[in-house]
């Protein structure tokens, strides 16, 4: 039978990992197409904002990463058990995505000169007052970003992980232990296991 949900992204992690690691959390099926950047410009008109990624489910399409993370989210049953709980997640993964979205501001820099002294503004100050903090909040959460149990938070900070890594040429959570254990703990989830081992290797 076919997969009942397809999701369309680029040919990497970033803003489909976070929606492939929830879907296989869930042991749901989904058909992963990848779309290399050569390809994108003649795709794009297609798209309903030209962006990506989009998901497909029974002939709808939408598109907004954090909009299809969260109703995958729902699917799976790692949201809020009430609107407060799903209120402190939606918060942490808000800022996370603020600390994605500084990441890759230097690397939208033209000016090389320029681009170096915001990357290590990135790396001495930004990333160090955000982990900082999420540290924090897995210390007071017993080993979660929220609500002291397992949500979309968690998975969706990790599966950010290797590609932030990338871009700023270091493990951000060196100096981190709770958030190091909380990155092994989603790691071990058997269908983020399964995913892992399957998904296409080298693409960030």
């Amino acid at each position: 039978m076919a997969p009942q949900y397809k999701l369309t992204y680029f040919n990497i992690s970033a803003l489909g990992e976070p929606i492939r690691f929830l879907l296989s959390y869930g042991n749901i099926d989904f058909e992963d197409v990848r779309i290399e950047r050569e390809q994108w410009p003649s795709l794009k008109s297609t798209t309903p904002f030209g962006q990506l990624p989009l998901l497909e489910h029974n002939g709808k399409v939408v598109n907004q990463s954090m909009a299809i993370a969260r109703y995958c989210a729902k699917l799976v049953k790692l949201t809020g058990s009430n609107d407060w709980e799903d209120l402190e997640i939606d918060s942490v993964v808000d800022t996370i995505s603020d600390l994605r979205s500084k990441i890759a501001e230097f690397q939208k820099e033209q000016n090389e000169e320029l681009k170096a002294s915001k990357k290590k503004q990135v790396i001495e100050v930004t990333i160090p007052f955000y982990i900082e903090r999420l540290e924090e909040k897995v210390k007071n959460n017993d080993g979660y970003l929220a609500c002291k149990k397992l949500t979309w938070a968690d998975l969706y900070f990790v599966a950010l992980l290797d590609m932030v890594n990338v871009r700023v040429g270091k493990n951000i959570i060196e100096n981190a232990p709770s958030l190091q254990k909380l990155r092994e703990k989603v790691l071990a989830l058997p269908g983020i296991k399964a995913w892992i081992a399957k998904r296409p290797k080298d693409r960030v």
